[in-house]
């Protein structure tokens, strides 16, 4: 009689810690609901009032859905010839793809010998690279200034597309070499044996292998680029040169009250946003993930 008694108690734990497991489950779940509810609450605020006139916003709830839906504030915002969005978004996009991969492809080419070479003072160098991070950009705007107006650089695009081109900066350093050292070591081996290069080692081997992070490096940068608004008002001062955030200040000055208008430019900016994270999502969190565990 004793082992049915115990395969009976057996059985009924192993269904409490099923149900526990269940009750777990659902309530983590409904947790992250209302999480991902909360955060999405202002971008609904945001395309209610977008969507309504200004005699409605006057006389509605922010929370309430227009009653008839209107796309005359974002026709306002992408026709105006005073606001030219339609120029400021190519400006802007131009500016948020082209560093981003450059960027992102020389600061592999500069965390490959830090992470798979070996050579005198590496480690030193990388320290040195490391404590760049230390200095914010506030330090670093009136010098950089002050350097590309000697060069001759201010109202063009070369403050923000040159630089790309040297190095991306000591943080995308550090995240794509951390990354390329949980890469084995022996697939650089049995390259070398087959008479692989180091050249041919980074390119064919090691670089394809780092697509994770190399787009985790390549969302940020886009969209820190797409969302800058020092850097063009600093070093920008044709309009025809300006871009997107920049517009939506200028829209913001021009129409303080127009509410429904000022909602129309904030959605038509951050649309460009959505997508770039929906189609890097996947990439981003298995870069990060990936990054950290090592």
């Amino acid at each position: 009689m004793s082992v049915p008694d115990q395969s009976t108690r057996y059985a009924q734990s192993a269904r409490k810690g099923r149900a526990t497991e269940r009750f777990g489950k659902g309530a983590l779940i409904v947790v992250l609901i209302c999480g991902a509810l909360l955060f999405l609450l202002p971008l609904y605020i945001m395309l209610a009032i977008s969507l309504k006139t200004n005699a409605e916003i006057g006389n509605s709830s922010m929370w309430a859905w227009p009653h008839q839906p209107t796309w005359d504030n974002y026709r306002v915002v992408l026709t105006d010839p005073d606001l030219n969005f339609i120029r400021k978004f190519f400006n802007t996009l131009f500016l948020a793809a082209v560093p981003t991969l450059a960027s992102v492809v020389t600061a592999a080419m500069v965390a490959f010998p830090f992470a798979r070479l070996q050579f005198r003072g590496r480690d030193r160098f990388f320290v040195i690279l490391l404590s760049t991070m230390m200095l914010p950009g506030v330090v670093t705007m009136i010098p950089g200034y002050v350097l590309y107006a000697k060069l001759g650089w201010i109202n063009t695009y070369k403050p923000f597309l040159i630089p790309a081109f040297f190095g991306g900066g000591a943080f995308s350093i550090f995240l794509i070499r951390q990354f390329m050292l949980a890469i084995p070591r022996e697939m650089d081996e049995a390259a070398k044996i087959d008479g692989a290069t180091n050249s041919t080692i980074f390119w064919r081997l090691i670089l394809p292998n780092c697509a994770p992070v190399l787009a985790t490096l390549g969302v940020l940068g886009f969209v820190g680029g797409f969302k800058d608004l020092i850097g063009p008002l600093l070093m920008l001062n044709d309009p025809d040169l300006m871009t997107l955030e920049v517009g939506l200040r200028s829209l913001q000055q021009a129409h303080k009250t127009d509410f429904g208008l000022l909602m129309a430019g904030s959605m038509v900016v951050l649309i460009p946003i959505f997508a770039i994270f929906a189609v890097g999502q996947k990439y981003f969190a298995r870069g990060i993930t990936l990054t950290g565990g090592k």
